[in-house]
């Protein structure tokens, strides 16, 4: 049986959801820096980063990014019935994520608009990417496409 997921005409501006906590751990960055080729010393230098601004390392913004995109998808009620991703209209780092911080994203709907094609339609997400303190550590735009009504 199909998994329930909300259509375009289900969602109204204003309605929020929180995903479940995802720990970024050492494994989830070296991987990354195996997967995007970013090696920066503030990522993978125990030592230099202990004399950096941020005093330890750093998990790679887009890494979080991403991560968050799996967290908006998977462990996010309602469920939405996404056609697809279809960019970022805006997207700010705020705060450094460290090994071992535990991130959540809030989901905001915002506008919404009309596609060419009847059957999905647009919705503008607002991201917050909060850390274990509920501190905004990424924020911003997603549009994404989403399923409609069958008419």
């Amino acid at each position: 049986m199909a998994e329930e997921r909300l259509l375009w005409e289900d969602l109204n501006e204003g309605d929020e959801s929180i995903s479940s906590g995802r720990t970024i751990t050492e494994t989830d960055v070296v991987n990354f820096c195996g997967l995007s080729g970013d090696f920066n010393w503030f990522h993978v230098d125990k030592v230099a980063a202990e004399e950096s601004v941020f005093g330890q390392r750093v998990a790679h913004g887009m890494l979080v990014a991403s991560i968050a995109t799996g967290l908006q998808v998977g462990q996010m009620e309602p469920k939405i019935a996404t056609a697809a991703f279809m960019g970022l209209k805006e997207w700010q780092f705020r705060g450094a994520v460290f090994f071992g911080d535990t991130i959540r994203v809030k989901r905001t709907i915002g506008e919404k608009s009309e596609h060419k094609n009847p059957a999905q339609g647009f919705v503008i997400y607002e991201i917050e990417v909060l850390n274990q303190d509920d501190k905004v550590v990424q924020k911003g735009q997603w549009n994404m496409l989403i399923r409609r009504k069958q008419s």
